[in-house]
């Protein structure tokens, strides 16, 4: 009997301790591990799970320290809230690491562990921290720049923290190391409003005595050539010249502090990349490389003195979004001669990055390496999709072992046409990249049918080839822009694909910056002056839809707060062009990529009537509106909108409504428009829904366009 009760007592033992919550998945800002957290109140969030059904957080409780030292512990929390908790302890200090845990308690009163430490570092917390001025080589060329500088540090070192930015793009180095593991920084974001800037950790990059720091330029999105073929030449933002801007604050361990930061003291050069650019690519000369560049004790000798630019401070934003990264390397599946004698190497799937060339070579040799997509129809190398992108790498051998990769362009491809290697090519020679944006991976889906998990397949692949800071459209041609329509029609998908708050409250941003003075929101974010126009149905709609998609995929209500101002403009622009609640003005895609036929007599194709289009996202947008309004508080708001909506609907059923529920234009855009956006009388929606399936039916597919 002892033994039984024994047995009994482990048992339950066991069983309490099974049961127990567990806390993990902790998140500042949203980030797991964020560097450079410049929110004095940054928030806090985290996942709990249990092997029991049912089980909720009703309470937590929160520590963060300061190395050893506690700055904040809530006691213990009565909260079910495990997202977006604000940081409330001591005024938090700059370019400082936190630690923080947390454990909660469940619904039936059981209590976690402690989670595992996580943490964040602070960046730049106040104003003028900045003692950094811009600085740009003498003269300006095709070729990257490369900036650097010695310097000492006399004492033993605590922690070290460097901000970095530019006018193009950088990497930096330290001691012969690369700072951080981002590909295209600062990133892209609307450079006549906001430049970012990057924190890194670089303590342990750091020796006390002589050290170096050294940064490499190149065009990137700033000063490369953007827009189509049309409008080759244009220039986009202000600032002509390619520069950097960096600091690095040293704290020793005796508390005092040393910055080093970019001046006069500056010597700039050139090196190995010839020229670089967004669409063209970029050419490297290995046999120019500066070897030991960003090491102390470098001969820079012939290096020229750097001039010292006068810019404003003034929009230097901290990073709040996700670097850009390397995911994965593929290898090549193929080596194909063509119908023509081209070699070329398959990878066997479109991704978007850069190749890997590893190659012993002539002192002098040159090879190129063309990007394509696809074949065409005789097995040929096609790059006519490319318009007037040339999409290539040139790579000149400096006689040694080489190891090419492009720094400052991106390429989206599956095969690669390499030219100039004499004889067969050896595919061990060759890797590829696939970058995007950091974002985690959290939904996936399978089933029976391989063609859908394909379609699922093709659905992850393009968004890792169109997620690269920005949301584009296409990651491959003269054009890689952030096309508001083509971010919106794909939010949701996003969503349940990869974790992509971050990635878009910083897209969200320069969207409201771009938004005209009148509430009209550009068909491209980040905007290039005069590219495109703005205010167009369903592109513009982006300034709404994405923020309450938003709000309904995080439930994190201070995306409405961010983009209010934003959402207002947009709806309030939309009602002044709407005399009596109907939107019919303006010139618009409409339902861009609909079904269409060639010599159409029959009239096959499925032409959406565009002002029909138009009212259905007016009443959608004024919705979202009065429901965005409804979550911030904002009750007066809340009604007049829903009072707007009511009446676009009530337009809308005037104006493209048949009595036996036909729409003036019996397409299914139409339709599914009117069914969505929920614009018909009750009564009315059966009979569109069946005039729907007869379309659908009529014609054997989907006939729609992006909207």
């Amino acid at each position: 009997m002892k033994r039984l009760f024994s047995l009994f007592v482990a048992l339950n033992f066991c069983l309490h301790v099974v049961a127990q919550p567990t806390v993990g998945s902790l998140r500042v800002n949203r980030m797991s591990e964020p560097q450079g957290v410049a929110d004095s109140r940054p928030m806090m969030s985290w996942i709990v799970e249990s092997t029991e059904r049912g089980v909720s957080q009703s309470a937590y409780e929160i520590e963060v320290y300061d190395g050893q030292r506690k700055v904040w512990d809530t006691g213990k929390v009565l909260s079910d809230c495990s997202t977006g908790v604000e940081y409330a302890g001591e005024a938090l200090r700059s370019g400082t690491r936190y630690a923080w845990q947390v454990r909660v308690w469940d619904n039936k009163g059981k209590v976690s562990k402690w989670s595992a430490r996580a943490g964040w570092l602070s960046g730049m917390l106040t104003e003028n921290e900045w003692r950094a001025k811009w600085i740009e080589p003498m003269q300006q060329s095709a070729e990257s720049p490369m900036l650097r500088r010695e310097f000492s540090l006399s004492k033993p070192i605590a922690s070290a923290v460097a901000y970095i930015t530019a006018h193009g793009m950088y990497e930096a180095e330290i001691n012969g190391r690369k700072v951080g593991n981002a590909h295209y920084a600062p990133g892209w974001t609307t450079y006549h409003s906001r430049l970012q800037y990057q924190a890194y950790d670089v303590t342990d990059m750091l020796v006390r005595g002589k050290n170096a720091v050294g940064i490499v330029l190149g065009r990137g999105w700033y000063h490369s050539v953007l827009g189509w073929a049309a409008d080759s030449g244009r220039t986009t933002y202000q600032i002509k010249n390619m520069g950097a801007l960096a600091q690095i604050v040293v704290t020793y361990k005796d508390g005092s502090q040393e910055v080093i930061a970019t001046d006069s003291e500056w010597r700039s050069a050139t090196g190995e990349i010839l020229m670089s650019t967004i669409y063209d690519g970029e050419t490297i000369d290995a046999r120019r490389a500066q070897k030991g560049w960003s090491v102390a004790g470098f001969d820079d000798g012939a290096w020229q003195k750097v001039r010292v630019a006068d810019y404003s401070l003034s929009d230097l934003v901290p990073t709040e979004s996700e670097p850009v990264v390397t995911h994965k390397i593929l290898k090549p599946v193929a080596v194909i001669t063509t119908p023509k004698g081209e070699k070329v190497l398959d990878f066997g799937q479109n991704l978007v990055g850069r190749e890997i060339f590893t190659y012993k070579g002539r002192a002098g040799q040159k090879i190129t390496i063309s990007h394509a997509e696809v074949l065409d129809e005789n097995g040929n190398f096609y790059t006519v999709n490319l318009r007037s992108a040339k999409a290539q790498s040139n790579y000149i051998c400096s006689g040694e072992q080489d190891r090419f990769e492009a720094k400052f362009t991106f390429y989206g491809f599956r095969y690669l046409k390499v030219e100039g290697i004499d004889g067969e090519l050896n595919p061990d020679n060759f890797q590829a990249a696939v970058i995007f944006s950091d974002i985690a991976e959290n939904g996936n889906f399978s089933s029976s049918n391989e063609k859908v998990n394909q379609l699922q397949s093709n659905i992850q692949w393009g968004l890792s080839g169109n997620f690269l800071d920005v949301p584009t459209d296409c990651p491959q041609r003269d054009e890689r822009l952030g096309w508001t329509g083509d971010a919106q029609v794909f939010f949701r998908t996003a969503t349940f694909n990869r974790d992509v708050q971050n990635f878009f409250r910083k897209w969200l941003k320069d969207l409201a910056l771009d938004q005209t003075e009148d509430g009209r929101v550009t068909d491209i974010v980040p905007n290039l002056n005069g590219l495109v126009g703005a205010g167009r149905v369903g592109w513009a709609d982006a300034a709404t839809i994405i923020p309450w998609q938003h709000y309904m995929a995080y439930g994190d209500k201070s995306i409405l707060e961010q983009q209010w101002e934003s959402m207002k403009a947009w709806v309030d622009y939309v009602i002044s062009q709407s005399p009596d609640y109907l939107w019919n003005t303006g010139w618009h895609y409409g339902d861009w990529l609909f079904y269409s036929v060639n010599n159409d007599n029959a009239g096959n194709s499925a032409v959406t009537y565009t002002p029909l289009v138009q009212q259905c996202f007016f009443a959608n947008s004024a919705t979202i509106m009065s429901k965005a309004a409804e979550v911030l508080g904002k009750d007066k708001d809340a009604a007049y909108y829903a009072e707007v909506a009511r009446k676009a609907k009530e337009a809308f059923c005037e104006n493209y409504l048949t009595p036996a529920g036909m729409l003036v234009s019996s397409t299914q855009t139409a339709y599914v428009l009117a069914l969505n956006f929920d614009m018909l009388p009750e009564n009315m929606r059966a009979k569109a829904a069946a005039h729907l399936a007869a379309n659908v039916e009529k014609y054997g597919h989907i006939t729609t366009g992006f909207l």
